[in-house]
């Protein structure tokens, strides 16, 4: 029985995952933040919780919060809260997304753009 098979045959809701929290504790978690596990991971560090384990194999590779919530087919706020949790035992770290620079756009590129589409 595959990872998906088990998680579809059985029924847990949101709140129980959360420990009926609504909030995450930390509002570092964007949805196109980048989140990645630990390795090794802390010695004192709690157990995960089995939908924790899953985060944190999906994390072994850093994967944007919106893109794990979509994989493990969880509600956003759900899968935050539960990165609040994983981050606070030191079992993830996060990275926030890269600025945008400031520079002003060369209005001669923009239209080259727009007439190279037109020309589609």
């Amino acid at each position: 029985m595959s990872e998906s098979d088990a998680v579809a045959g059985r029924l847990v809701r949101p709140f129980a995952l959360t420990g009926g929290r609504t909030r995450p504790s930390r509002a570092c978690f964007t949805l196109i933040a980048t989140v990645t596990a630990v390795d090794p991971p802390p010695e004192r560090a709690p157990r995960p919780q089995p939908e924790q384990a899953r985060i944190l194999r999906r994390c072994a590779r850093p994967v944007a919060v919106a893109e794990l919530a979509a994989l493990l087919d969880l509600p956003v706020s759900v899968v935050v809260i539960m990165l609040c949790d994983l981050l606070e035992a030191g079992l993830i770290t996060v990275h926030p997304p890269h600025p945008v620079t400031d520079r002003t756009l060369d209005l001669d590129l923009l239209q080259k753009v727009r007439d190279g589409l037109g020309r589609l």
